[in-house]
C-alpha cells in the first residue's frame, strides 16, 4: 500500500476572498459560511469513523481496506495470505484457486467507488493524523474564501484528480489509500488564490517544496501520483473559481468544474479500456 500526508495559512487569501458583496457572498461568488470550520470537521469525522471501523475489523487485515482502497485491477487473494498473480479475473479466481481464492475487485472491473472511498481510507495513525491536521489548517480558511459549496467541489474534485493520476501511473495491482490527493489539492488552491490576490506565496511554495521532498524521499511507500494529481487538480479548480469573470461568474464556474469533471471521467474511461 502507498500512503501520503501533510501543511499553513494565507491571511491575505482569506481577507480578500471573504469580502462580502451586497448579496452576502464571498469575492468569488460563494455564499458566506456561518461556521467555515464545520465542513472540515465533518470531513475529518468521516475519515476518523472509517479509520475506527478499519481498526475494529482487523486493522491491517481488515476487509474494509480491500473494498475501499484504490486498486486499478482486481486481484485473486488467498484466504491464507498473499495472492495469485497469474489469475486476473473473478471467474478464473473461483475456478483455479481451489476454493481458497477470494476475488477483490478493482476499479477496472467495476469497483468505481474506490476512486473516492480511497480518499477516506487510512490505516496508520500517523497517516490519518497528518492528513487531518493539514485539512484542519487548510480547510476553514479556504471555505471562508470561496464558500462551502465551492470548497466541497474543490475537495472532492482534487481527491478524484489524485485518484485518476494513481489509476494511470501507479502499479496495476497496488493498493493506494489516504486523503493526500485532496489535501494537496487544497494546497494548490491556496497557492492560486494567494497569487490572485497578490499575497506572499513564498511560505506556500516552501511548504509545497518540503512536501515534495518528503514525497520523493518516501516514494517507496508514498503515493507521489496522488500528490501530483491532487496538486495540479486543485490548482486548476481554483483557477476556474477565482479567475471566472464577474458577469455570469456562477455559470462559468459551474461549466468549468463540469468540464474538469468530464476530463477526469474521460481519462478514467480510457484507462479502464486499456486495462480490461
Amino acid at each position: 500500500m502507498r500512503d501520503a500526508a501533510v501543511g499553513f495559512q494565507c491571511p491575505s487569501c482569506v481577507s480578500e476572498g471573504a469580502k462580502q458583496t451586497r448579496t452576502g457572498r464571498t469575492a468569488y461568488g460563494g455564499s458566506r459560511s456561518g461556521n467555515p470550520a464545520l465542513t472540515s470537521m465533518v470531513l475529518i469525522a468521516t475519515n476518523v469513523a472509517v479509520w475506527l471501523a478499519i481498526v475494529a475489523t482487523g486493522w491491517q487485515q481488515s476487509e474494509l481496506i480491500r473494498r475501499l482502497a484504490l486498486t486499478p485491477l482486481g486481484t485473486c487473494e488467498s484466504e491464507q495470505g498473499g495472492y495469485y498473480p497469474n489469475i486476473t479475473s473473478r471467474v478464473d479466481c473461483q475456478f483455479y484457486a481451489n476454493a481458497d481464492g477470494v476475488w477483490v475487485p478493482g476499479v477496472a472491473d467495476g469497483a468505481i467507488w474506490q476512486l473516492l472511498t480511497s480518499a477516506f481510507t487510512h490505516v496508520d495513525i500517523w497517516h490519518i493524523g497528518f492528513n487531518m491536521l493539514a485539512l484542519w489548517v487548510l480547510g476553514p480558511q479556504l471555505e471562508m474564501a470561496i464558500g462551502r459549496a465551492r470548497f466541497l467541489s474543490l475537495y472532492f474534485l482534487s481527491a478524484l484528480a489524485g485518484s485518476t493520476t494513481v489509476y494511470w501511473l501507479a502499479a496495476e495491482n497496488g493498493a493506494t489509500l489516504g486523503a493526500s490527493g485532496a489535501v494537496f489539492g487544497l494546497m494548490g488552491a491556496l497557492l492560486v488564490i494567494a497569487f490572485k490576490v497578490g499575497g506572499d506565496v513564498r511560505n506556500i511554495l516552501t511548504w509545497i517544496g518540503i512536501n515534495a521532498v518528503i514525497t520523493v524521499l518516501g516514494a517507496q511507500f508514498i503515493s507521489w501520483q496522488a500528490h501530483l494529481g491532487g496538486l495540479l487538480g486543485g490548482m486548476a479548480i481554483a483557477a476556474v473559481l477565482v479567475y471566472s469573470p464577474r458577469p455570469r461568474r456562477t455559470r462559468l464556474q459551474a461549466l468549468g468544474l463540469l468540464g474538469l469533471l468530464a476530463v477526469l471521467g474521460a481519462l478514467i474511461v480510457l484507462r479502464t479500456a486499456a486495462l480490461v
